[in-house]
């Protein structure tokens, strides 16, 4: 069995444990009365249970685990084996980071825990992930940067762990949408992980794409009156934004021992995910600019912009969907055409210019609504 069929095997394996365990978690949450309930932030109507991520991190653990004891058992000529010496460490001290996250997500989901003991576990998180030698140790010339020092590249790596978890979870706005953009995310890295021989971290990518794809199912189509939809809640955005962001530090990572190893790969790795990063550092700079707690919620962020607009959820969801994809292809087709700081520049420029568009575009819908009444 081949390294492709082992990853396709990973997939449709906790494709099954997600659509196995989604149902059961909808009857747990309707019988204990586990809601997500409306307020004047959220967008959506009626009680919908929250606790979609509690199968994400179990169908992930899961399929990993049966993988690497089926290649123990079998042997590398049957069941080739997706993790290799090197990579013990970093999944030993990934999957305990990713435990003591999840924990944290469901305790805040069932109870509640505030933004400053969530910072804490997901510093301490990222400290374990640095800790076997997962940090960005070379930014490729952006800014004229290349190799980091590790008094530099570890500190900036943690902030990177966090910033990125965090992003993904903020952008959880809508149906579909963090899901959404996760899951284009990682099949980018599935095809990438696998073209550079790195099996572990495609598995982590496949298997994890395995998961989300009944919950997006239940999140985008599930019929709320009959019980049949669920959101991700904090447990599930959480910890796939911890798997994001260790993909996205692998990937680009300098190592000299990768085979095939992409050139310019932070472009690449970040590329995936620029739509909830750079909506996150434009929220975050909109209420410094007016004297807000950057910690406090509201309804700034790109999706709310488009409900603005008149666009239905599903209609947002699939426009923001496209418009990540389209960063992403534009950056992988230019990347060997143009340098690396006029790449980021362009990414820049094309959201801020999407960004002031929709502003000003807001702005007439309402001047307009408020001269016709």
């Amino acid at each position: 069995m081949g390294y492709i069929l082992v990853l396709l095997l990973s997939f449709f394996i906790s494709l099954g444990f997600s659509i196995f365990i989604i149902p059961r978690i909808l009857l747990i949450s309707f019988k204990k009365h586990l809601f997500d309930i409306p307020d004047e932030r959220k967008v959506h109507q009626g009680i919908i249970p929250r606790l979609g991520g509690v199968s994400f991190f179990p169908a992930v653990v899961f399929t990993l685990s049966l993988m690497i004891g089926l290649s123990r058992i079998y042997g590398e000529d049957v069941f080739p084996s997706i993790i290799c010496g090197s990579d013990t460490a970093v999944l030993s001290f990934g999957l305990s980071s990713l435990l003591l996250l999840y924990l944290t997500g469901i305790t805040d989901d069932l109870i509640g825990v505030r933004y400053r003991q969530k910072f804490i576990v997901q510093i301490f998180c990222a400290i374990l992930l640095v800790a076997p030698g997962l940090w960005i140790n070379n930014l490729y010339g952006i800014f004229g940067i290349y190799e980091l020092p590790a008094w530099v590249g570890i500190p900036f790596t943690v902030f990177t762990i966090v910033f990125i978890t965090n992003a993904i979870n903020l952008i959880d706005g809508i149906d579909g949408l963090a899901s959404g953009l996760s899951a284009i995310a990682l099949l980018f890295f599935t095809i990438l992980f696998s073209y550079q021989r790195e099996w572990i971290y495609a598995a982590l990518s496949i298997v994890t794409l395995g998961t989300l794809i009944p919950f997006f199912y239940y999140n985008v189509f599930g019929n709320p009156d009959r019980g049949r939809k669920i959101f991700m809640g904090d447990t599930g955005s959480l910890t796939i934004g911890l798997i994001l962001s260790v993909l996205a530090i692998r990937f680009s990572m300098y190592d000299a021992t990768v085979l095939h190893k992409i050139p310019d790969a932070i472009v690449i790795a970040f590329s995936v995910l620029i739509t909830p990063v750079f909506d996150v550092v434009r929220v975050i700079l909109h209420r410094a600019r007016f004297h807000k707690n950057i910690f406090s919620p509201d309804k700034n962020h790109i999706h709310h912009k488009f409900l603005a607009l008149g666009f239905s959820h599903r209609a947002a969801m699939i426009t923001i969907l496209l418009i990540s994809s389209g960063f992403a292809a534009m950056n992988l087709l230019l990347l060997t055409h143009i340098n690396i700081n006029i790449l980021l520049f362009l990414d820049i420029f094309i959201w801020t210019t999407m960004q002031l568009y929709l502003t000003r575009r807001i702005n007439r819908l309402n001047a307009s609504k408020a001269k016709n009444k």
